[in-house]
């Protein structure tokens, strides 16, 4: 059997297509039910989408069923269709299960979703504490208070002292320092989580010998590129991290650009970069099986 399920956050539509592709079976399943719809048709393929929640779902389902993710952005069957409801969707993906030609997505291991998970949650910390210090930034300066000041520094804490704002923006001063005093301490619960992990791989260990790696730097690139196996050639590890080149023609025109994360910065962001892939290569080629070609 061939089954074709489209994720929701609470449910999935699901359409089993058999071996000469005639339907089944269509139903809508809740989420936390899929295990005994799968126990059903142990034993035979199934695809899904690779959607924000798809994880828990897709561990689920391979206690019974072979099961395929695919990568949203390529599944032009299915985004270009003229009718696109749950259970067309449901159908396509079974239809292109069983033609052998749904496009895969990676599916990280739990090691892997582990360190994203950490690398990731701290750079959101990161975010929502810059953008409460933005708010102090702008707080004071509509006051007239345009002095460059850390607030949770010495000299932040004793410039602090000195002000007099109005209410309700003394208050809100007050909230903001407090908000960001409390991301400081999950945002250093989470870097020494981070330090511990990346000292524990091997995979992260080998990145540090670089120079100006730190164990954060190397534990989001082994997050974000995941096993190094599934890569064939160094080449698609430099497309997957956009340090490929583009070319632009337009007449007698010819640009050579950066791909997306190429762009050159004030901090050599572009060299580190290309540092971090020559030490892939020279990693890659020993490897068993890879070429650098």
């Amino acid at each position: 059997m061939f089954i074709g399920i489209d994720v929701h956050k609470r449910y999935s539509q699901i359409a089993v297509l058999d071996k000469n592709g005639e339907i089944v079976e269509e139903v809508r399943v809740e989420n936390a039910n899929l295990d005994d719809f799968a126990q059903r048709y142990t034993g035979s393929k199934a695809a899904l989408e690779a959607t924000s929640n798809y994880y828990h779902i897709h561990d689920t389902l391979s206690a019974y069923l072979d099961v395929t993710v695919a990568n949203p952005g390529e599944l032009k069957l299915i985004s270009d269709s003229d009718k696109k409801t749950d259970r067309v969707d449901a159908k396509q993906l079974a239809r292109m299960l069983r033609l052998g030609s749904v496009p895969e997505s990676y599916v990280p291991t739990d090691e892997v979703r582990q360190a994203r998970a950490l690398v990731r949650g701290r750079q959101k910390l990161v975010e929502n504490r810059t953008e409460y210090a933005n708010k102090i930034h702008g707080l004071l300066s509509d006051h007239g208070i345009t002095r460059e000041v850390k607030p949770l520094s010495v000299e932040g804490r004793e410039f602090r002292q000195e002000l007099s704002l109005p209410a309700p923006w003394d208050a809100l001063l007050e909230s903001y320092l407090e908000l960001i005093q409390v991301l400081t301490k999950q945002i250093e619960s989470l870097e020494a989580e981070i330090e511990e992990r990346a000292e524990s791989l091997k995979e992260t260990q080998f990145l540090m010998t670089i120079p100006g790696v730190s164990y954060f730097t190397a534990l989001t690139i082994y997050a974000e590129l995941g096993e190094i196996d599934r890569f064939d050639r160094a080449k698609e590890v430099v497309s997957y991290f956009g340090l490929n080149p583009i070319i632009r023609e337009s007449g007698d025109s010819r640009l050579r650009e950066a791909s997306r994360s190429e762009d050159q910065d004030e901090s050599g962001g572009c060299s580190f970069k290309r540092r971090i892939v020559r030490f892939i290569r020279a990693k890659t080629s020993t490897s068993a099986g890879f070429t650098t070609g």
